[in-house]
């Protein structure tokens, strides 16, 4: 297969994982005879440095030629520490997702076995978990109409859903619990906003389309709660975008390191791929950010593609890496290992995957992954 692959890398420790991810794609080409050429373009603060805009068109333009787009981070302190900035790095993200028609965000959440006493909960309540969130993207508060009054004082945001917006990403959500554990939880508030009682009508219309799937219901409030007393429970969560942002945040504790987070936004015709971390400008160029959630996101982009071998190998990379405890500052203190060590580890362990394969435990302990 070939893909031309966009690369926006944006912001912060973005550049240094975003480069892991190719690499790792790239070791898939070598392996399985696929052409993967990648272009890059700016997004962002570095955008706006650059161009006055967080999204230029020219950026634009790439990722609308592109068949997807891998993306890094965005953000910075001069404009994170300045909420009264024109122009914020954040609009670049918002306006991409809308131009590119990305209503649906695809944010798996696992807790894997080598890693559950990094988690903050009890490895109890977390052992088992392997959820995915379906959050709706491109409607609700974040886009709604806004309104400040003229002294300041006064503010709104109108949160609006439609029949359409709601039933696109539902379908896209009780398909993918079809291969799982067939099971969808949609998170709302129907019990006081007008939107979550469309939502929940909507749902449970559509739901009749799929009698395999069991269809239950969480007040956002509970749902968060449950998150943490018992997320096990959760096979497909469906939500709204404001819900989906801040319950897939608080998932991402369960794992042990935002750092492993991968999450993929598609839409009818494109499609982006993007680790849920932010851009950490406190670790930039220290080679310490975690690229798994990076390269993980890889592996969603070729699972969108359809190939599911690929992407495969890549997930069984990863899990060997956090076996032998090849990983970053965020997991193991005390470790050796940096962003570009974590990343060719896992782009080697592709390329000789088929091989009889050795690990020399002593230059793993100094830092080496010499494969013998």
């Amino acid at each position: 297969m070939k893909l031309k692959i966009a690369v926006l890398a944006g912001d912060g420790i973005g550049p240094e994982v975003t480069a892991e991810a190719i690499k790792t794609l790239k070791a898939i080409g070598e392996v399985y005879n696929h052409t993967f050429t990648f272009e890059e373009a700016v997004v962002g603060a570095i955008a706006i440095d650059e161009t006055g805009d967080p999204l230029p068109d020219s950026t634009l333009k790439l990722c609308l030629e592109s068949d997807a787009v891998l993306f890094g981070a965005i953000g910075d302190p001069k404009y994170d520490n300045d909420p009264s900035a024109p122009v914020r790095p954040e609009q670049g993200l918002l306006k991409l997702r809308k131009s590119l028609g990305l209503f649906t965000n695809i944010r798996p959440i696992k807790a894997y076995p080598t890693l559950l006493d990094k988690s903050p909960l009890k490895r109890e309540r977390i052992e088992g978990t392997d959820m995915s969130i379906y959050r709706e993207l491109t409607g609700g508060i974040y886009f709604g109409e806004k309104h400040k009054s003229e002294d300041g004082s006064k503010a709104s945001d109108l949160c609006e859903y439609s029949d359409f917006e709601i039933e696109r990403i539902a379908h896209l959500a009780f398909k993918a619990a079809r291969a799982r554990k067939k099971k969808v939880t949609l998170v709302d508030k129907a019990n006081v906003l007008e939107t979550s009682r469309l939502w929940r009508k909507k749902v449970t219309t559509l739901a009749e389309s799929y009698p395999d799937i069991t269809l239950d219901f969480l007040f956002v409030d509970n749902a968060a709660m449950q998150m943490i007393l018992n997320p096990s429970q959760f096979d497909v969560i469906l939500t709204e975008n404001m819900f989906g942002d801040i319950i897939s945040d608080e998932g991402s504790v369960i794992g042990g390191s935002i750092g492993l987070l991968a999450s993929a936004s598609v839409g009818e015709e494109n499609a982006m791929f993007e680790p849920i971390h932010g851009s950490f400008p406190q670790g930039k160029g220290k080679n310490i950010a975690n690229p798994i959630a990076s390269i993980l996101s890889a592996a969603m982009l070729l699972e969108h593609f359809q190939l599911h071998e690929e992407a495969l190998a890549i997930n069984k990379a990863v899990e060997k890496s956090l076996e032998l405890n090849i990983v970053t500052p965020d997991l193991d203190p005390n470790t050796k290992f940096g962003t570009d060590k974590v990343g060719s580890f896992i782009a080697d362990f592709i390329v000789n995957a088929d091989e009889n394969i050795n690990y020399n435990q002593e230059n793993i302990d100094y830092g080496q992954s010499t494969i013998i």
